[in-house]
């Protein structure tokens, strides 16, 4: 990571969820193979969305869809660790929700891997995308990057 670049913290994610590593994660260099980095950023978008945003998966008339993702990877993670996924809300679009994402191994401040997930709310029966009503958008702003004291 440039020095120009300032570490992500624990602190600056308002929404978390832990994740265990199971043996199959790591890869034969010994740390976790880097698609697993990938499912933990969509464990933490898929469990914000449906516990916060309240999305149900299977009945509304709408869900969302990932457009767009990055991981940086800057230092590893491996198995048996509890990995701690950290996720706010960095824009909120007209349809699209940009999360900005991190991963913290056991007693680490600083990010392992950082990245984004852009997600797009889309209309089931027309496959477009569909406008983030204003009580959501309410909801999305309680998740933005904290604001320092």
């Amino acid at each position: 990571m440039s020095s120009m670049v300032r570490a992500e913290t624990r602190s600056d994610f308002t929404y978390n969820l832990d994740i265990p590593t199971r043996w199959g994660d790591n890869d034969m260099l010994g740390h976790l193979n880097n698609v697993v980095y990938y499912r933990f950023f969509e464990a933490v978008v898929v469990k914000f969305m449906t516990d916060e945003f309240k999305l149900n998966w299977r009945s509304d008339t709408e869900n969302a869809q990932a457009v767009e993702s990055l991981c940086r990877f800057h230092r590893p993670l491996s198995f048996p660790d509890l990995i701690t996924a950290g996720l706010r809300v960095g824009r909120i679009g007209t349809s699209s929700i940009t999360f900005e994402l991190a991963l913290f191994g056991p007693g680490q401040e600083t990010a392992a891997a950082t990245g984004h997930v852009v997600e797009v709310l889309v209309n089931v029966e027309s496959a477009k995308s569909t406008p983030i009503d204003q009580t959501r958008r309410a909801l999305l702003a309680k998740f933005t990057r904290p604001q320092p004291a």
